[in-house]
């Protein structure tokens, strides 16, 4: 009887367990189908990074007597409360390749610069024709039509700046509208975008300007909202096409430690697949695009940082996102040209610091700079550009003389760096 029942016991307990493990095995697997299902939803690696660890002493900080303070991405906040530029589905329409950094082409690994670089200095035609495609003319063009003559139906915090605000349009696109402290700010937006289209460069959004006034047919709908906004009536105000989709962008490795440096060389080159060196085709783009300007709140901000905050470059760079595709997207451009002019001094020489660790080019970028050389004409150019594009810019105004001619000193300045480039690494 005792055997029985022991027996009968020990039946029962194998029974319980088999019973609990089962359980708990099913437990385990709905966890895990729930893991993936996060980890696969757009986004999830934006929520899941690590807050950055600013140092109190950051470059505006110091410069709060100098320049406007503006609040900077947050990978934990939504982009939209800071860039204007969000992680929601948005009206953005980049025209793309077929290829996008995902596909098998772009995890091809290089070794040495066949196929990369072509007459000593420039990427090759082959990395131009795989570039995820930026803001086409015609696309902007389109953007800029039916902006101009849509309503705006409601306006939301936004957008960077508090004086800033997302607007959305009876059309169903939405806009960045920047009200500048002061007008410096939106002139230096505007002419950044019409400097970019000049040279070639795709990877700024379209971009109108506006003038602030209630009884239009385009504010009308929205009189309480500017009201309650404080800004001046009439003021000239840029309107950004809202782009969707972004995710930060950290310095490239060739970029980030001292010594930095990009040259046609096979160490600063090898062992990267074409998705890396198409995203670097864009950083020699940003890196004389922001020297031409005088942007120093992006990339020159984290070299100037380096003398407290030794991983600065290590996190995302302000005022650069990218698109799934691959294409960077470059933001806030109003501290370029004017502001960035006053201010010269002060950054000049993180400016050519940065300068010099480049000796790659996308040849349209260079052609466009050697004829704006050549003609000496920088200023010309871009007033006829910005003149014949925008009705607004008899309000909004243009460079003064002097900054004209740190424009087309600067202009100078690349052709001779590229010279230097060539005249060094022609023989390779």
């Amino acid at each position: 009887m005792r055997i029985a029942l022991a027996r009968s016991l020990a039946v029962f307990c194998l029974c319980a367990c088999a019973s609990l493990l089962y359980v708990w095995t099913g437990l385990v697997e709905i966890g895990h189908g729930r893991s993936k299902r996060a980890l696969g939803t757009p986004g999830a690696a934006v929520l899941t990074r690590q807050p950055d660890k600013q140092s109190p002493k950051t470059f505006r900080a110091l410069l709060e007597g100098h320049v406007v303070h503006k609040a900077r991405f947050s990978a934990h906040k939504n982009i939209n409360n800071h860039t204007g530029y969000g992680s929601a589905t948005g009206n953005l329409k980049i025209e793309q390749t077929n290829l996008n950094t995902h596909n098998s082409n772009h995890q091809q690994v290089h070794t040495g610069l066949h196929g990369l670089v072509e007459d000593g200095v420039f990427w090759s035609d082959r990395l131009e024709s795989l570039l995820p495609r930026g803001f086409s003319n015609a696309h902007a063009q389109s953007w800029k039509s039916e902006t101009r003559a849509s309503q705006i139906v409601s306006l939301e915090k936004g957008c960077g700046r508090t004086s800033n605000r997302l607007a959305r349009f009876s059309n169903g696109t939405k806009a960045c509208v920047r009200y500048g402290i002061n007008p410096d700010q939106v002139q230096g937006e505007t002419l950044s975008y019409y400097l970019a289209s000049l040279l070639g460069i795709p990877n700024l959004p379209p971009l109108v300007l506006s003038q602030v006034n209630p009884n239009s047919e385009q504010w009308s709908r929205v009189r309480g909202e500017v009201m309650d906004s404080q800004w001046s009536e009439n003021a000239v105000v840029s309107l950004t096409e809202w782009v969707s989709n972004l995710t930060g962008v950290v310095t490239p490795a060739p970029l980030r430690h001292d010594g930095r440096r990009l040259h046609p060389l096979q160490e600063d080159l090898d062992n990267r697949t074409t998705g890396e060196v198409l995203e670097l085709v864009q950083w020699t783009d940003l890196i004389l695009f922001d020297y031409l300007t005088a942007n120093f709140d992006r990339l020159v901000s984290n070299v100037f940082s380096l003398q407290w905050d030794s991983r600065v470059m290590e996190r995302d760079t302000s005022n650069l996102h990218k698109v799934p595709s691959g294409r960077l997207v470059f933001i806030d451009n109003e501290a370029g040209l004017v502001h960035g002019y006053r201010v010269l001094e002060m950054w000049q020489k993180y400016h050519e610091t940065l300068l010099s660790s480049v000796c790659l080019f996308r040849k349209i970028t260079a052609s466009r700079i050697f004829d704006m050389h050549r003609l000496q004409d920088a200023a010309a150019r871009l007033l006829i550009l910005y003149r014949d594009s925008e009705p607004l810019a008899p309000e909004l105004g243009f460079l003064s003389e002097d900054q004209a001619g740190i424009l087309q000193n600067r202009v100078d300045q690349l052709y001779k760096h590229i010279l230097n480039c060539k005249e060094k690494y022609s023989q390779f």
